[in-house]
């Protein structure tokens, strides 16, 4: 379990600032690798698995060497002493000191785009973003910029009555997203909201067609408050197209952090890594079920445990 502590408006006086943590949540659900007996002789069997789960080529070997080295100089050769050894060699592969939401400057609204191809779990996202944020006593804006898909306007409406959120929808389909940006902030900071969080549209047909629209949308949030977190959502269970969705993004946004969905569902956690060391963006929220608690800060330590479980 990781706790991070926040900044927020003081809900007693509205003009102060207070330090919070979110209700507590842990990762748990993620799929393990090795559900099979660990010995010394399955050792070298790992490298596939590990290939098989998105780790890459060269992370595999690199792993299932180091791991050889440790378990002989700790006489590891047991079940449980092979898992502990690879748990904590995971750990330090997965580790970053970048995974916190950027929560803490106080400049009230925080305004977080969230970017992601249509499928990934973006708006669920920001959903069970929302109602983890309220259930902290965090006031939540919601913006429906994906104004060109009204089935995606309709889907985060109902996210935002269930999260206790307020909304801004676009007036038409099709309107300008960046107008929608704009208006969310320009709502949240009437209201004297914490957060606006912003759903933004998922094509990638045309990335310069996209990089347009988002630059477009940042200028127009710009104008009223900065943007604290451009987080990309990806589904953990597409595997190595994950990663091609991350540096498509990568390329056309300044993406600051990471949203890996669908854990649960997936023998793939190695994208997670493979994510992380390619582009150097840190993984900062993952999903793991379809409960709108089944959320959660990313935790290398928690995560590896459950990679290793048997």
């Amino acid at each position: 379990m990781v706790d991070f502590k926040f900044w927020r408006r003081d809900k007693s006086n509205q003009d102060q600032t207070v330090q919070v943590e979110l209700p507590k949540r842990n990762l748990s659900g993620i799929r393990s690798l090795f559900p099979g007996e660990m010995s010394q002789d399955s050792i070298q069997d790992l490298e596939d698995i590990l290939l098989m789960a998105d780790f890459g080529i060269q992370a595999s070997e690199q792993i299932v060497s180091e791991l050889k080295a440790r378990a002989n100089k700790f006489g590891a050769v047991s079940d449980a002493e092979l898992r502990l050894v690879l748990k904590d060699l995971l750990v330090e592969y997965l580790q970053r000191d970048d995974s916190a939401l950027n929560l803490t400057s106080g400049k009230l609204p925080y305004v977080f785009l969230v970017v992601g191809v249509n499928g990934t779990g973006k708006t669920t996202t920001i959903g069970k973003l929302a109602r983890w944020l309220a259930d902290g006593g965090w006031k939540v804006t919601l913006g429906a910029a994906d104004t060109f898909r009204a089935a995606a306007v309709d889907q985060l409406a109902t996210w935002a009555e269930r999260a206790d959120a307020d909304i801004v929808r676009p007036d038409k389909e099709g309107q300008d997203p960046a107008s929608v940006a704009y208006k969310t902030v320009e709502r949240a900071i009437e209201q004297d909201a914490d957060i606006a969080i912003i759903d933004t549209a998922g094509r990638l047909q045309n990335k310069k067609d996209l990089m347009d629209e988002l630059g477009k949308i940042r200028r127009a949030v710009d104008k009223l408050a900065q943007v604290d977190e451009v987080l990309l959502v990806i589904d953990s269970t597409t595997g190595q197209n994950g990663v091609n969705q991350a540096r498509a993004f990568s390329e056309v946004s300044d993406v600051t952090g990471m949203v890996l969905t669908k854990l649960d569902g997936t023998a793939k956690g190695g994208v997670l890594y493979a994510i992380q060391r390619e582009f150097d963006i840190p993984v900062k929220l993952v999903g793991v079920g379809e409960g709108i608690n089944d959320f959660a800060f990313f935790s290398a330590e928690d995560f590896a445990r459950g990679l290793v479980a048997r």
